[in-house]
């Protein structure tokens, strides 16, 4: 009878197990901007756990640097939140093309600004089980482009409107003259790809027709 070939003790019990589930992927909505370009500039992050709920919102004012730089501030703010917080998975989600293909590989970085932070971010990416970073349009990530904005504006000084102020402190509107026209309302907009996107939430019914006075603005 042949003898048959010892096998280590405990091998094959648990085979059947089932694998660990993999960690529900956290995401972050990043956004960097300069007012200037270069210019005084900022980032937001917002960060939802794998469920969709709200963990983090940073923001913080860094000098005056390019635009491309605050995005870069924003993606290592990203990942050194979810390093720090041992999180395990994490997607990006940024409107900056530029950012995003250079981070897969797709773009080539020739700045020599952004070399040292993109080398940065790719060694600090390669630290999670699972990364992926997305390129999203700009109204899909108002909320860190928001946080950017108010670090702008509380490093230049703008204080924001206070809910619940006193009329007195604002100027009283003008009583309209029966069949004069409203006073048109300025709003502010951002132009990509073709489509005027506006910054601020507008109800106005189907078939409107509005005029566009175009005025041109830092980029924030």
């Amino acid at each position: 009878m042949p003898r048959r070939t010892p096998t280590p003790r405990g091998k094959g019990l648990f085979g059947d197990a089932p694998a660990e589930p993999k960690p529900a992927a956290y995401r972050a909505n990043i956004d960097g901007g300069s007012r200037g370009n270069p210019g005084p500039a900022a980032y937001g992050v917002v960060i939802r756990d794998g469920s969709g709920e709200l963990v983090a919102k940073l923001k913080k004012y860094i000098g005056r640097i390019s635009n491309n730089v605050a995005e870069y501030y924003g993606l290592i703010a990203a990942l050194d939140y979810a390093q720090s917080h041992k999180i395990r998975a994490l997607r990006i989600e940024s409107d900056s093309e530029l950012l995003v293909k250079q981070m897969r590989g797709q773009y080539k970085v020739k700045s020599a600004d952004l070399q040292p932070l993109f080398e940065r971010a790719k060694k600090m990416a390669q630290g999670f089980e699972s990364f992926r970073i997305d390129h999203v349009y700009r109204e899909q990530n108002r909320e860190a482009d928001a946080l950017a904005n108010e670090a702008l504006d509380a490093a230049e000084g703008v204080v924001p409107s206070m809910p619940g102020a006193k009329k007195s402190e604002a100027p009283a509107a003008k009583p309209e003259a029966p069949g004069a026209k409203p006073e048109p309302r300025r709003i502010r907009a951002r132009f990509r790809g073709g489509v005027l996107y506006l910054l601020e939430d507008v109800e106005l019914p189907d078939g409107m027709v509005v005029d566009v006075s175009i005025h041109l603005l830092p980029k924030s």
